[in-house]
């Protein structure tokens, strides 16, 4: 199976923020990577809005070929944007107003009732539904209940320290379990050069989602060659 490499904006948003005006420009960072060979676009429209804005994620919807990802929490105010725009896939993340960044998975299995009627609406909108979770077979099970075609699994674990190979592991049994039940498994979260090509590896695994890193990256070598990289890495694992 090709391995996809989705590429989160957020980060060049972020930083244009903190300064206001409109540079970096977001729609510039989603060129390039369309010329350096990225399949998708992940941005997350966070209810404060400290990464993109509802005007990038118009323009966004505008003038991109790639496949567009909308990260979004589980709220009506979300599923109406995502239903305006009908993006090709919704993830739903949580969140939290103090977290700096995401920092763990969606409770899929403890939040059912709540999530059902919200991802029922992305579906019969046409939306394809993700759920980003953690590696476990329970929020596996709930995935299969809520009929999301995709999870997104957690990977942060794994990528802030896994002497032991467990959460490696983990994440091989997850996406195994993932593809046993119909879902499409992806991953991301934290995922660098040095830590990619283990998780790249896992055969099931259907595409990463890399964003903080490739930014960051960006600042060195350039956004091109950031992207470039870690597709060739990607592809070295498969």
């Amino acid at each position: 199976m090709t391995l996809r490499l989705g590429v989160n904006i957020d980060h060049v948003a972020t930083i244009r923020n903190a300064r206001g005006g409109e540079h970096p420009d977001p729609m510039r960072a989603v060129r390039i990577v369309e010329e350096a060979g990225g399949d998708g676009i992940t941005v997350h429209l966070r209810e404060d809005r400290r990464h993109i804005r509802d005007a990038d994620l118009d323009m966004l919807m505008a003038e991109t070929a790639l496949p567009v990802n909308l990260e979004m929490a589980a709220t009506e105010e979300m599923v109406a944007i995502a239903l305006r725009h009908r993006p090709h896939a919704a993830c739903i993340v949580p969140e939290r107003r103090e977290e700096r960044t995401t920092e763990g998975g969606l409770d899929a299995a403890g939040q059912h009732n709540h999530l059902a009627p919200l991802v029922a609406q992305l579906l019969d909108a046409g939306i394809r539904v993700s759920l980003f979770i953690e590696p476990d077979a329970r929020q596996i099970d709930a995935a299969l209940r809520l009929r999301a075609p995709v999870v997104e699994l957690h990977t942060g674990k794994y990528a802030h320290g896994d002497a032991d190979g467990a959460e490696l592991r983990r994440l091989a049994d997850a996406a195994a379990l993932c593809v046993k039940n119909g879902i499409e498994p992806h991953a991301g979260h934290g995922l660098t050069f040095d830590n990619v090509v283990p998780v790249a590896a896992i055969p099931q695994l259907a595409e990463l989602n890399i964003g903080h890193y490739l930014v960051g990256e960006a600042i060195f070598i350039g956004l091109e060659e950031s992207v470039r990289r870690m597709k060739a890495l990607m592809e070295s694992a498969r």
